[in-house]
């Protein structure tokens, strides 16, 4: 079996890598997490549970250089899939020492490791917010992003700059995967649909960041998972990037509505000032990812936020105390 290591792995994304990874039956996982307070660890505890019996468990901080050598000693991974990272833009502007630490010391940490020990592969997630101000759409992987406006942003641009450089130098493998907004079961708590649903529900007003004609291009998790498992055998340069969308674009408002509908419920909303940081919208050209990696985003905006609430009312409102 091929031996991986999934940073992150009890994440919102990371957890449904792992499921696949163990549906496979072809993986030796081994997960890194650090359990965080971002937001409630139970969540993630809870995420990656089922999986514990068929993965290796390794708890600590990536920026641990001891914990992280001795982890890639123990594992003699054949493949790294590193999904852990301080995330968000509008938290990243509050803490942008935190997200530095974290995103750029703690992914030159795996990075050295994976040299020191030998991994062949290594996957890297950026973000869409990579491409900043870009007025070009839909954002292609061979745009200029010399214009991004927040630290999030600027330690993921970075983390692929990283990974550049140890292509060059060590002829490591690396892939960046450049995600566009994704949502699903599991998501975490802070996330726009999450926190729509949540409100709406309960009846507790949502709070919209400008007039509502702000988009994003939303990428359903499955489909995502399905992106970075073909990633993992991906045999073009030595260094490439690729973006994993919907590659279709949904204003703010527009989401609410939907929202709405999936809960039969009426959204009540504050309106509030534009958050800086946040970009004005976002469209994934996904063609370089169709080509060759056999991407194919499989779930419309539509039917994956249907799917999306009702996971939370059979999951998180139903164990929630009323």
């Amino acid at each position: 079996m091929r031996k991986i290591l999934v940073t992150g792995g009890a994440g919102f994304i990371g957890s449904h890598v792992v499921d696949s990874l163990v549906r496979d039956g072809q993986w030796a996982v081994t997960v890194l997490d650090e359990f965080n307070d971002y937001y409630n660890p139970e969540i993630k505890r809870a995420n990656i549970a089922p999986n514990l019996g068929a993965i290796t468990l390794a708890e600590g901080d990536i920026c641990d250089k001891d914990f992280v050598d001795e982890t890639f000693a123990r594992g003699g991974f054949d493949n790294v899939v590193h999904l852990a990272a301080r995330a968000g833009v509008r938290p990243s502007r509050l803490q942008p020492e935190l997200y530095l630490d974290t995103n750029i010391k703690g992914t030159f940490r795996l990075l050295e490791a994976a040299r020191n020990h030998q991994v062949p592969r290594f996957t890297f997630a950026s973000s869409s917010s990579v491409y900043g101000l870009n007025k070009k759409l839909p954002f292609s992987e061979s745009d200029r992003i010399d214009q991004t406006i927040s630290p999030y942003a600027a330690t993921k641009m970075a983390g692929e700059q990283l990974c550049s450089t140890y292509a060059h130098l060590y002829n490591l493998r690396m892939v960046c995967l450049r995600f566009f907004t994704v949502y699903g079961p599991r998501q975490r708590p802070d996330l726009a649909i999450s926190k729509f649903t949540k409100h709406i529900h309960e009846g507790k007003p949502i709070d919209r960041y400008g007039d509502g004609s702000t988009s994003r291009d939303y990428t359903y998790v499955e489909d995502i998972v399905g992106g970075i498992m073909a990633a993992l055998d991906y045999d073009g340069p030595i260094f490439d990037i690729f973006n994993l969308g919907g590659s279709q674009t949904v204003t703010l408002s527009e989401l609410i509505e939907l929202v709405e509908q999936a809960l039969g419920k009426q959204a009540i909303i504050n309106e509030m000032e534009e958050q800086a940081g946040d970009l004005p919208r976002t469209y994934a050209d996904i063609d370089k990812a169709r080509k060759l990696l056999g991407f194919e985003p499989g779930t419309p905006i539509r039917e994956g936020v249907v799917k999306y609430v009702e996971w939370y009312l059979n999951t998180v409102a139903a164990t929630s105390p009323v």
